[in-house]
């Protein structure tokens, strides 16, 4: 991309990938773009595990269900979790560095979905933190907020319709009513 609003205006949650595999250099700068994201007070209350085994993105994409199935047919996967006892923020936090690598990855022309966990349940009523954390030998004192899906598209999103955008949410100097 040549400039950033170039790229947001491009980003779009890609769903379905391609069988092609991304190079271990793109996986490092998805993965140092979540790792500069500011925390609060440097907290850096994050953690990131990396998933690319097919097996294990298949049952990571069964954490709820509806809205995984990206995550089985991605190249990689990136559990996005963070310590609540190193930011109070930690919530925010963990968001920020995911959207940086969802970022980083439309400049390198490979797409990415986020799929909510925190909150969540999977099929059977356990909540879908638990259920990865599970599946990954986590600690159930990091909680997971996300996980972001990474591959090659196979799929055209159309870019954002800035014609379209709310400006009438925005408010200058203080709330007025719409």
């Amino acid at each position: 991309m040549d400039n950033l609003h170039n790229l947001l205006v491009n980003r779009r949650s890609i769903r379905r990938y391609t069988n092609q595999e991304v190079s271990a250099e793109d996986v490092k700068l998805i993965l140092e773009a979540a790792l500069m994201a500011p925390t609060s007070k440097s907290s850096r209350s994050w953690q990131f595990i990396v998933v690319e085994d097919k097996e294990m993105l298949e049952r990571l994409s069964h954490c709820k269900p509806a809205g995984a199935a990206p995550i089985a047919n991605a190249a990689f996967a990136v559990v996005v979790a963070a310590d609540p006892t190193l930011s109070d923020p930690w919530v925010e936090d963990a968001s920020i560095a995911a959207a940086y690598m969802q970022l980083q990855a439309e400049d390198l022309g490979l797409g990415s979905c986020w799929i909510q966990v925190r909150g969540r349940f999977a099929g059977d009523t356990t909540p879908s933190e638990e259920y990865v954390q599970e599946l990954l030998c986590m600690p159930d004192t990091l909680p997971v907020v996300c996980i972001m899906t990474f591959g090659h598209k196979d799929e055209e999103r159309k870019p954002c319709n800035t014609d379209k955008l709310l400006w009438e949410r925005v408010h200058i100097g203080q709330w007025k009513e719409i």
